[in-house]
């Protein structure tokens, strides 16, 4: 049984958490595409075991397991599940983390973020806004000009190299 002590301090902890509590994300639900809507069974058949656990399922993949990681080319990230493009290759930084950073999206419209306790301390996740699909987390500890890190789960994403044409939305 908890005692009057636990109990006071406890509300004291959640009452110093409770800004981070009451933060709403960022991003808007605007956009110049068609927001999907699908199924489970209809992610599952377009996408791999491992895009559909993090796109779908909030996963992240191990570190340094993404050889979009160490690609250096010009080009576009897009959604892995929707193709909305969500990074272009002159936003891509290496973090040393050991998944792709980026210090900006192409449109801010095209990420929606909202706020992850899963590790207890409070985090940004983010997601497309197109098809709702977990890319990864957003930190305050990027380079200029944004000083944001988007660290985005590698099967989370496509590369389409500058030059080739990108795939029609995926509705």
């Amino acid at each position: 049984m908890m005692r009057r002590r636990e109990f006071i301090l406890g509300l004291a902890g959640a009452g110093a958490l409770w800004p981070w509590l009451a933060a709403s994300g960022g991003g808007s639900m605007a956009g110049d595409f068609e927001q999907l809507d699908k199924s489970t069974a209809q992610w599952r058949e377009l996408l791999d075991d491992d895009q559909f656990h993090v796109l779908f399922r909030e996963g992240t993949e191990p570190a340094f397991s993404s050889p979009l990681n160490d690609e250096k080319r010009d080009g576009t990230y897009i959604c892995a599940a929707c193709y909305l493009p969500l990074f272009s290759s002159a936003g891509k930084f290496d973090s040393g983390t050991g998944w792709p950073s980026f210090f900006q999206p192409i449109d801010e419209d095209h990420i929606n973020t909202k706020r992850d306790f899963k590790l207890i301390m409070p985090r940004t996740e983010y997601h497309c806004a197109r098809c709702g699909g977990h890319q990864g987390h957003v930190f305050n500890d990027g380079p200029p000009p944004t000083g944001l890190r988007y660290c985005n789960n590698g099967v989370a994403v496509r590369f389409i190299p500058e030059g080739e044409s990108l795939p029609e939305l995926r509705g």
